[in-house]
């Protein structure tokens, strides 16, 4: 099952024992049932009215009189608290409390129960009332109208004291918005007062609009203008300081003038026909903390052959809408399309028919994103009656009163990820499956033991570099709300392959206009980059405190100490220019922290092969064949070598020497020198020292020595040949030293003072050559400084060349 739901709240398990209690306690008391009197049948009259913004979940039920009566759940403490009775037999359909529970607000119409008759206010069919509910219960009549009102007060993002003014929405049926101002004084302890109650200040926050949504998290209202000839989606944004501005204006490319009246997030909204919810048109916003906004759309249905959805990506500038056939037309369809806010992605959900994981931090490419039909298990997880999506991937069934919260399964994206044969459910598995995770070792470990016995699985990326790519990207994710457009989320820049059941159009759309701008903060530059390496390095040993099984980490590998550091310098660099008002210590730790992820990524894949063929530091030792288990890490090891490559990643001290060694021991001398040539394997000093002493002179070896030393750079070479005690070794020693001797001779009158007599070999050619040499050196060594020159001379290249030259004859 790809979603798994936790019950946060349940009506009958954490309202009702307690509500039956409180009667018990009442009628041991002998005061009769009073506001808590709840018989077994009341259950039904049992109701969720709202959520706030801090958890707390109100509701109402009926007590054996009709009284009308609220209780308030606390999420934190786990207890319900009586707000208020109302004696009067009324139906609720909008309550809110504010922050310190002090005041109720609540929209009430006129029972239908005939014979009952709204005493307050006759003629009116909509009550709006304002109550002090601590504790004097002063009740004031803020609305007596025809249409429905809907109230939702603000909770400002203050928790270290109250503040002194309350701000209270007043949504009507009429398309208007109003924020009422309510000054509070407290008196007597905690006696708390409206202050100038007969007048309350007011603000026209919207009018003139058909669609409007509370954001609780972030207490943004939007809504949708249609004083325009096109829809035009607006957010307010309200602050503690009892200020609110637009925040920003977008077009939509949808037509909302023939859709009725339609609110989202005010409530749990009882008194439309849920019948005719199935076909009418699904509209919402959602955000999350990373600065995505998205809007789903779904238009009226005109029948169930075909749905047709839409998501505007309004952070990335352009919309997508799909369109798939519905398998088995006609089975009944009790509801709509559901979609659900899951934070990084956003569900679209039909049961019974389709369930599409949307990614919406990245929507660029489709295969990010996982499409599932049919009678598929994992897509017949959620209830089938109307639910309401909250912040927090919290989801409402106001039918039941359960209050859920939607997790994806891990388990189940595992097995996809698995058992599917396609690329693209492979890729988008991967993918929720580090995000439902978020870099935890346990999970890493069983994707990187599937991806070991599955290495070529995926035929349209590399599986290893996405899933250090991913992974990596995730292991940071939380420590930024930009972190999506500082590092990379994937391996896959284009995608043009379909995915099954499912089309799709993309549109751009016009960026949103922002009433707000940021400033840039400058950066300095890092500069000493081994510092950096060596900061990496320590940071990535702290993480992982266990002994390693395999030969990393244990030399200097100057060259990828060099990246590591390069890539911490431009990677700060970087994050400084884009990170607004975070502390560079923090950045700076980020940095080390993404760069160290991705290197322990990488030993783990390495440790996770290694510890699955058994291997031991035996391997170290060069032998004369390499076994199937050696010939198996090495096939990691170059498909690991592969994926870092084209990214430029740094590899973790002491891979390349690692993987020389395998390849000598597994690799004929052909494929071995071709793979040296084409840079597969990067010859190190560490590895090419290793093999020069624990391999005799064989004449398999010898070749194999003689054609590693013509591949070494110069430098590295000469001091390679010094630890070869082979005729070969000192021929090119000798060549080397012949070579710089007489790059800057010029011919001089020869010195009849040098002796003839060392010269034991009749060979006049020779004998002339050695003489010109033994020369220079005598005269002119001081001009060619060499490590190691105090071994070679004149008498040393003549027995390199009688040698060779013997060798070459056959002698």
């Amino acid at each position: 099952m790809a979603l798994r739901l936790v019950a946060d709240f349940d009506l009958g398990k954490d309202v009702l024992p307690w509500l039956r209690a409180q009667r018990a306690v009442s009628e041991a008391s002998g005061a009769g049932s009073g506001g808590a009197d709840v018989l077994e049948n009341d259950y039904e009259s049992l109701r969720v009215l709202n959520v706030e913004r801090n958890g707390n979940i109100i509701y109402t039920y009926k007590d054996d009189k009709g009284n009308v009566i609220f209780g308030l759940y606390d999420c934190q403490t786990r207890q319900n608290e009586l707000l208020y009775t109302f004696e009067k037999d009324l139906q609720v359909f909008s309550c809110s409390v504010n922050s310190e529970r002090t005041l109720l607000a609540a929209s009430l119409v006129q029972s239908t129960k005939e014979g009952k008759r709204n005493e307050l206010q006759p003629g009116s069919k909509c009550l709006t009332l304002l109550v002090e509910i601590h504790p004097v219960n002063n009740v004031k009549v803020l609305k007596a109208v025809d249409s429905y009102i809907w109230v939702q007060f603000l909770y400002p993002h203050v928790e270290s004291h109250p503040l002194p003014d309350n701000h209270l929405l007043l949504i009507s049926e009429e398309k208007y918005i109003e924020q009422f101002r309510i000054h509070v004084t407290q008196e007597d302890g905690n006696r708390v007062l409206i202050k100038n109650s007969g007048h309350l200040p007011r603000d026209r926050i919207a009018e003139d609009f058909v669609w409007a949504q509370w954001d609780m998290s972030e207490q943004r209202l939007y809504y949708i203008d249609l004083k325009k000839s096109r829809s035009i989606l607006k957010c307010i944004q309200f602050y503690a300081d009892e200020s609110y501005n637009l925040m920003f204006e977008v077009p939509l490319d949808i037509s909302l003038s023939n859709s009725g009246f339609k609110l989202v997030n005010f409530g749990c909204d009882y008194h439309q026909d849920r019948e005719k919810l199935s076909k009418h048109l699904t509209l919402c916003v959602f955000t999350n903390r990373t600065g995505s906004l998205c809007v789903c759309y779904s238009p009226k249905c005109a029948s169930w052959e075909q749905i047709t959805y839409s998501v505007f990506y309004i952070h990335k500038g352009h919309s997508k809408t799909f369109t798939t056939s519905l398998e088995n037309v006609g089975s009944h369809v009790t509801k709509g399309i559901t979609f659900l806010n899951l934070d990084y992605y956003v569900a679209v959900y039909l049961p019974g028919h389709f369930f599409h994981l949307l990614n919406v931090q990245h929507p660029d490419l489709i295969c990010h994103s996982l499409f599932l039909t049919g009678n598929n298990e994992m897509i017949d997880m959620l209830p089938h009656c109307p639910l309401q999506s909250l912040p927090g991937s919290l989801v409402l069934d106001c039918c039941s009163g359960k209050l859920y919260r939607v997790l994806l399964s891990q388990s189940s994206l595992l097995q996809l990820l698995q058992n599917t044969r396609l690329d693209c459910e492979k890729m988008a598995a991967l993918h929720c499956a580090l995000y439902c995770g978020q870099g935890t070792r346990f999970l890493e470990g069983q994707i990187i033991q599937w991806i070991s016995e599955n290495v070529s699985a995926c035929h349209s990326f590399d599986l290893i570099q996405e899933f250090i790519i991913a992974s990596s990207y995730w292991s940071v994710y939380s420590e930024t709300s930009n972190v999506d457009k500082l590092l990379p989320h994937s391996s896959v820049l284009t995608w043009n392959t379909e995915i099954p059941g499912i089309t799709l159009v993309t549109e751009d759309i016009a960026l949103p206009f922002m009433k707000k701008t940021g400033k840039r903060r400058s950066t300095a530059y890092v500069r000493n980059i081994l510092d950096n390496a060596i900061k990496v390095i320590s940071n990535l040993e702290a993480r992982n405190l266990a002994p390693r099984l395999t030969p990393l980490l244990q030399e200097e590998d100057s060259h990828q100490r060099l990246l590591m550091g390069l890539m911490v310098s431009e990677l700060k660099d970087h994050f400084l220019r884009h990170l607004q008002g975070v502390e560079k210590k923090k950045i700076e730790q980020m940095v080390l922290d993404y760069i160290s992820k991705l290197l322990d990524l990488i030993c783990h894949i390495l440790e996770t092969s290694w510890r699955k063929h058994n291997l031991h530091s035996c391997v170290l030792h060069f032998k004369s064949r390499g076994s199937a288990a050696e010939f198996a890490v090495f096939h990691i090891m170059t498909r690991i070598l592969e994926a870092t490559k084209s990214l430029f990643l740094p590899l973790p001290p002491g891979f390349h020497t690692l993987h020389t060694i395998l390849g000598v021991q597994c690799l004929p001398l052909h494929n071995l020198l071709h793979c040296i040539d084409s840079g597969v394997l990067l010859l190190t000093e560490t590895a090419v020292v290793r093999l020069m002493k624990d391999l005799d002179n064989t004449e398999k070896n010898e070749k194999l020595k003689f054609s590693i030393i013509l591949r070494l750079p110069p430098l590295i070479g000469q001091k390679i040949c010094r630890l070869w005690d082979h005729p070969m070794s000192s021929n090119i020693i000798s060549r080397n030293h012949v070579m710089r001797l007489l790059q800057n001779y010029k011919k001089q009158p020869r010195n009849s003072m040098i002796d003839k007599s060392s010269f034991s070999v009749e060979f006049l050619p020779l004998n002339y050559f050695i003489e010109i040499l033994t020369d220079i050196e005598s005269s002119n060594q001081a001009l060619y400084p060499f490590e190691g020159d105090d071994n070679v001379d004149a008498e040393f290249v003549e027995e390199a060349a009688l040698k060779h030259t013997t060798m070459l004859l056959g002698l």
